[in-house]
C-alpha cells in the first residue's frame, strides 16, 4: 500500500544530476582532483578518530567530541562524493528516485548532527573555561555520551521528518538537478505543484536545525570572551583563548558557507557559483577540519609522532 501510494505521487522514477557536466575538456583533471581530497578527507578523519582512541592523553571530553565529529566527516563525505566522482566518469548521470531519496535523507541528517556536534563542542569549552572547577565533575563519560547520543538521534529525526515530506511533492516534468548531489532546494524548483504546508514545514525544520546550534555557539563564544576578558594575565588569556581557536575556525568555515548559500538572495547566485559554495561545505570542509585541530594542537601533534616513531621503531 506504502509502494502504491508513493507511485501515485510522483510519476518521475529517476532524476539527472548535472554537477559539472558542462565542463567536459577537464573531466579527467576534476576527477583526480575530486579523488585526492576524497582520499586526503577520509585518511585525515579516520587518522584522527584513531589517535583519539589510541592516545590516553586524548581520552578527555574534547577529543572525545573531536573524534566524534572526525568519524561524522568521513560519512558525511562519503554520502557525496563517491556518487560526484562517478560523474566525471560516465555519461549516465541519472539517479533513481529512491537512491536521491536516500542520499538527501543521510545528507540532511549527517549536516544537522555537525551542527549539534559544533554546539556541543563549545558548550564543552564553554565549561572548560567558565567553570574550571567542576568542569570535569560535569563532563563526565556519561554526559559526553549523552551528548553525542543525542546529537545523532536529533539530526536523524529532523532529517526523517523533512525527507519524509517530498513524497508528498508532486515530480511530472523536468527531472534535471542543476547540482552534483539530490539538494532539496532543487527538488522543491521540480515540483509541478506547489504544496506551502511542505515548504513551511522543510524551512522551518532546516531553519531550527542550523539556527539554534548557531545561536547556542555565539552565545557560548560571547560568555567565554568575557570570562577570558577577565583574566589578569596575558599569557592565561592566550593559553585559555587557544583552546578554542580550532573550533572556531571550524564553525567560521562551516557555518560562513552556509549562511552566504542560503541567506544569500537566490537571484543572485549563479549555479556555478551555488555548485562552488556546495563543494565548499561537502568536500572541502570535511578535509580541513582534521588540518586545522592539528596544526594548532600540540597534543595532536605529538600523539601523531609518537604513534610514528613506534611504527618506525617496529621496523
Amino acid at each position: 500500500m506504502a509502494h502504491m501510494q508513493w507511485e501515485n505521487e510522483t510519476s518521475i522514477t529517476k532524476f539527472i544530476l548535472l554537477g559539472f557536466g558542462n565542463l567536459n575538456e577537464v573531466q579527467i583533471l576534476l576527477f583526480v582532483l575530486f579523488l585526492v581530497i576524497y582520499i586526503l578527507t577520509m585518511a585525515g578523519n579516520l587518522l584522527m578518530v584513531a589517535l583519539v582512541v589510541y592516545d590516553q592523553h586524548l581520552h578527555t571530553p574534547m577529543y572525545f567530541f573531536l573524534g566524534n565529529l572526525s568519524f561524522l566527516e568521513t560519512c558525511y563525505t562519503s554520502v557525496i562524493s563517491p556518487r560526484l566522482l562517478a560523474g566525471f566518469l560516465v555519461e549516465d548521470r541519472t539517479i533513481s528516485f529512491r537512491d536521491c531519496i536516500t542520499q538527501l535523507f543521510f545528507f540532511g541528517a549527517l549536516a544537522s548532527i555537525e551542527c549539534f556536534l559544533l554546539a556541543v563542542m563549545a558548550y564543552d569549552r564553554y565549561l572548560a573555561i567558565c567553570n574550571p572547577l567542576s568542569y570535569k565533575v560535569m563532563m563526565n563519560f556519561r554526559f559526553c555520551l549523552q551528548l553525542v547520543f543525542a546529537s545523532w538521534i536529533t539530526g536523524f529525526s529532523g532529517s526523517a521528518l523533512v525527507v519524509g515530506m517530498v513524497p508528498q511533492l508532486n515530480f511530472c516534468g523536468p527531472n534535471e538537478i542543476n547540482n552534483f548531489f539530490c539538494d532539496m532546494a532543487e527538488l522543491l524548483k521540480l515540483s509541478c505543484a506547489r504544496s506551502p504546508l511542505v515548504e513551511m514545514v522543510i524551512l522551518v525544520s532546516c531553519s531550527l536545525t542550523a539556527l539554534i546550534p548557531f545561536l547556542f555557539i555565539i552565545v557560548s563564544y560571547i560568555l567565554i570572551l568575557s570570562a577570558i576578558w577577565q583574566i589578569a594575565s596575558s599569557a592565561g588569556r592566550q593559553k585559555a583563548f587557544s583552546t578554542c581557536t580550532s573550533h572556531l575556525l571550524v564553525v567560521s568555515l562551516y557555518y560562513g558557507t552556509l549562511i552566504i548559500m542560503y541567506m544569500a538572495p537566490s537571484a543572485e547566485q549563479s549555479p556555478g557559483f551555488h555548485k562552488t559554495l556546495s563543494l565548499m561545505y561537502t568536500a572541502i570542509t570535511p578535509m580541513f577540519n582534521p588540518i586545522i585541530y592539528s596544526l594548532r594542537n600540540q597534543e595532536v601533534k605529538g600523539a601523531f609522532g609518537k604513534v610514528v616513531m613506534q611504527n618506525l621503531g617496529m621496523i
